[in-house]
């Protein structure tokens, strides 16, 4: 009898130091909930969001109680559709409001920051969230959402990765950042973030991500702190046109222990 215990107890042992842990991880610019129609349909993308049924989602482009929402907080309304919570990170002012990013999370979230990054004045502000949540298995993940400057050869768009690669690529926890990084693959920018961030897309063929009706370039990342031991599983682009004007980036990975 003692004998069959401590073989059970080995075997949870083991079961635990070799578990797995499975990520489903989407990033979408939603463009402030209106649709390229001219609509502002929520559940639409609401519905593109559940599809792919994610643990973990980053929102750019998303408003906070401004005019053009009718003052409703957008992240919370999507999150409510689809029992996801949600957390806003104001970049800026905005239409008598707030603008920025946000993070959608199936499991509760145990602690968040809200950094603003490198910009010159006159230009639209920029900022990273960062969230920490505990999953059902136990372990403690860092999520990052980040919406990077748009203009073409950007000095700021350098500035904010090197800031992103200060203050998270030690991170003491699993991490995964995500968002529109306005940036193709080879560019400046991507090169230094992949310095610390493991690629999830295909860097023979990079999956394209906009603009929605036609998609021409990849300018939306899903990247894994180097500093962990992480698999990719899986990757897919989810486009529609009418949603929103960016296709939705979305990759199941693996930690392992």
């Amino acid at each position: 009898m003692k004998k069959l215990i401590l073989l059970v107890l080995m075997f949870c042992i083991s079961s635990t130091l070799f578990s797995q842990t499975t990520l489903n991880v989407l990033t979408y610019n939603i463009f402030h909930g209106a649709n390229t129609d001219g609509s502002n349909n929520y559940d639409k993308i609401a519905e593109i969001i559940k599809s792919v049924n994610p643990d973990l989602v980053a929102l750019q482009e998303v408003d906070f109680r401004t005019n053009r929402v009718k003052k409703v907080d957008l992240s919370q309304i999507i999150g409510a559709k689809i029992n996801m919570v949600s957390l806003f990170g104001k970049a800026m002012n905005f239409d008598d409001g707030e603008y920025g990013v946000a993070i959608l999370s199936k499991r509760s979230i145990i602690g968040s920051k809200n950094i603003a990054l490198p910009f010159h004045n006159g230009n639209e502000p920029r900022t990273v969230l960062q969230i920490v949540t505990t999953l059902e298995s136990g372990d403690t993940v860092s999520f990052i959402c980040t919406h990077l400057d748009y203009k073409p050869n950007s000095l700021e768009r350098i500035e904010q990765v090197n800031k992103i690669n200060e203050l998270f690529s030690s991170s003491k926890y699993p991490t995964i950042l995500a968002g529109d990084f306005n940036d193709v693959p080879n560019s400046n920018s991507i090169n230094i973030l992949e310095n610390f961030w493991q690629t999830t897309y295909d860097k023979s063929n990079p999956e394209l991500t906009f603009p929605s009706n036609n998609p021409d370039r990849k300018i939306d990342y899903i990247m894994l702190n180097k500093n962990n031991n992480w698999e990719v599983l899986s990757r897919k682009v989810i486009c529609d046109s009418v949603a929103t004007d960016h296709c939705g980036y979305f990759v199941s990975v693996k930690l392992l222990k």
